[in-house]
């Protein structure tokens, strides 16, 4: 789960050591209106690439989940959390995500990394606008990791009101630990195990 790709040399070096294959997906779908011609697309191509992965942008609303599985790592980009998770649950793209996360490797980028979560709420939290046209109502995710990130953490603080409060609040009222993480930064997932890069 990462906050904006494989953005930084420790990243990459340790994504380096856990891929088997050579083939990548980049999901596409989160990015309303853009979808292969989002600005991201170049630069997470080219973090792939860096890693010796041929790549290919899927996108979930032409795509049955299914293609995935002909793919070593997949990608999951960034942009509307809210769709990116509608879409995966109207498709039933969980039972394949968890196949891949057990086999393959599963990145998360910002939005992408969200839905990879328990829930998506805290970020419904913040900016309830994204899903104001989307009209997800069941904010839980995917459930394919118990740890909860907060993307752009350190871009996002003069952006969102009081935002290391309403983070801490979130975390009292749910029980939950936030990790905040910055560009550049990700976790990694091992079973129950996490740690950050």
């Amino acid at each position: 789960m990462t906050s904006n790709g494989l953005s930084s040399d420790p990243l990459l070096r340790e994504t380096a050591q856990r891929l088997r294959g050579k083939t990548a997906a980049l999901i596409t779908t989160a990015s309303l209106g853009y979808k292969e011609k989002d600005w991201n697309v170049p630069r997470l191509t080219e973090e792939l690439h860096s890693l010796g992965l041929s790549t290919e942008c899927v996108d979930l609303d032409e795509e049955p989940p299914e293609t995935l599985l002909s793919f070593d790592v997949i990608e999951l980009m960034g942009g509307n959390p809210f769709y990116l998770l509608k879409r995966m649950k109207e498709t039933n793209c969980t039972p394949v995500l968890k196949t891949l996360a057990a086999e393959k490797t599963v990145i998360g980028v910002s939005a992408g990394s969200l839905v990879l979560q328990r829930s998506i709420e805290l970020a419904a939290g913040f900016t309830p606008e994204m899903n104001s046209q989307v009209g997800l109502s069941d904010l839980s995710g995917l459930g394919l990791t118990e740890s909860e990130i907060f993307p752009h953490y350190h871009k996002f603080l003069p952006r969102f009101d009081r935002l290391e409060e309403r983070i801490k609040e979130y975390e009292s009222r749910k029980g939950s630990a936030v990790i905040r993480l910055d560009d550049g930064q990700g976790i990694f997932v091992d079973d129950e195990n996490f740690y950050l890069i």
